[in-house]
């Protein structure tokens, strides 16, 4: 690994403290860190070892030909670039958008501080993009009682307090009040939320809260608890592997419970480098979303792990390491433009850009994007938070393409007759899904055969 001081760029990089101990890899549902090898360094978090562990897929190109087939949009450069890398049974969702059949998104957000920083936004900017592309409701859960079982110092006003900040931090992301619900557990807990909890918690044992969350004898029992809450929005893969397990053992009206399927992305490093993780309690590690353009400054100068040479020289010669500079890796999650992306990693990896270079295009981007989401964050009233966390209908409008056929069916055709409610029969209904189906991939057939005869005839 390059060593993190840069005369090239002259600025102040720090060296990472040393880790003498080896240790393996921790991701579990709070704590984050990469592999400390022999000689002490941090080695960037091994994704790889996080799908066979979690026995995931890879989002690979097959599966984002068909997302574009199926949606007619170029998928998000988090998805082009490999960032929203793994997925369970997201072609199941690609199913039901094709057949024109609901699904809704969900997702949330612990609140451990007044401002979320660069890398809470990701996964936010990530489910609008797909909130818009699908045109599907979405929840928001905001975890608050988490965030006060598992503090042994925060109240919970003041976690509440988070809540209420952390809430018109997510809405300024630009999320359409209209098909997007977002509640607090405190708040909102309750009826058949809470029913849907116990019926979770009955099927999770001790021993199995024990090995996934690292409760002992000490932990109180609300943290134990939790992780029955928590199932109904995972924030992370260990949870959602426990949802899954979970669900296939529920049953509503004598069926089993939808498995969720997931994507999962990759965390954006703190300014401190590769295997480690932005916190929302250590200002040094992140940009905030509350930063001024200069504290932008400062802290990427001061603090952000450099993949540069020692030396003018020796980086003219050897070039930089794209793959643990962090500036650059802030690029690959912000600069939309492949192309430009692509000339900054050949000209600083083979010398031409200078450390100091590549920091600046890194604080420029990131102070346009919190820029524009302060701008938007000052328009978000308290009474706009109302508006979404208000229980009501969502309204969205799903898949426009999806062919929806409706046979006309007439009394004693085939041996049925039609009920005199003007409701269809479970052999009706069966016959409506499957040319439903026909129709569907008669449809997308025609427009693969199209797209194949107008790249030919270019």
């Amino acid at each position: 690994m390059a060593t993190n001081t840069n005369a090239a760029s002259l600025d102040e990089s720090p060296i990472p403290e040393p880790v003498h101990k080896q240790q393996k890899q921790t991701i579990d549902p709070y704590n984050v860190s990469g592999e400390v090898g022999e000689d002490g360094v941090v080695k960037a978090i091994d994704y790889n070892k996080l799908v066979d562990e979690f026995g995931t897929k890879k989002i690979d190109d097959e599966l984002l030909a068909r997302f574009e087939r199926v949606t007619g949009k170029r998928p998000h450069h988090f998805l082009r670039r490999g960032i929203v890398f793994s997925h369970r049974d997201f072609e199941l969702i690609l199913d039901r958008y094709e057949r024109g059949e609901p699904f809704f998104l969900y997702t949330g957000r612990g609140p451990s501080s007044d401002s979320v920083h660069v890398g809470h936004t990701i996964p936010f900017e990530f489910t609008k993009w797909l909130q818009d592309t699908f045109d599907v409701p979405l929840i928001i859960m905001l975890t608050d009682d988490e965030k006060y079982l598992f503090s042994e110092k925060r109240t919970i006003e003041e976690v509440q307090g988070y809540c209420n900040s952390n809430s018109k931090d997510i809405i300024a992301i630009g999320f359409d009040p209209a098909k997007t619900f977002i509640f607090s557990d405190f708040d909102y807990v309750g009826g058949a939320f809470y029913r849907n909890i116990v019926r979770l918690s009955k099927h999770i044992t001790l021993n199995q809260a024990r090995a996934i969350f690292g409760f002992n004898e000490s932990s109180n029992i609300g943290r134990i608890h939790f992780g029955s809450i928590q199932v109904l929005a995972p924030s992370t893969k260990i949870h959602f592997r426990m949802t899954r397990d979970v669900s296939a053992r529920l049953k509503y009206k004598g069926k089993p419970y939808a498995k969720p399927s997931l994507i999962h992305s990759l965390f954006l490093p703190a300014l401190q480098g590769p295997g480690t993780k932005m916190s929302a309690s250590i200002d040094e590690s992140a940009i905030f979303m509350k930063d001024t353009p200069n504290q932008i400054k400062n802290k990427i100068n001061k603090y952000a792990f450099s993949g540069g040479k020692v030396s003018v020289e020796e980086h003219r010669s050897l070039g930089g390491d794209t793959s643990v500079d962090v500036a650059f890796q802030y690029l690959r999650f912000f600069l939309e433009d492949d192309e430009e992306l692509e000339r900054i990693k050949g000209e600083y990896e083979k010398g031409e850009m200078l450390t100091g270079e590549l920091k600046a295009i890194c604080i420029r981007e990131l102070q346009t994007y919190v820029a524009a989401f302060q701008e938007r964050r000052a328009k978000v009233s308290d009474e706009t938070v109302k508006e979404f966390m208000e229980t009501r209908p969502l309204k969205w409008g799903g898949n426009p393409r999806a062919t929806i056929v409706v046979p006309v069916v007439e009394n004693g055709e085939g041996g049925e007759a039609a009920e005199g409610d003007g409701k269809m029969t479970k052999n009706q209904l069966k016959k409506l899904e499957k040319l439903r189906q026909a129709e569907a991939k008669k449809a997308q057939k025609a427009k693969e055969k199209a797209e194949a005869a107008a790249a030919k005839a270019a």
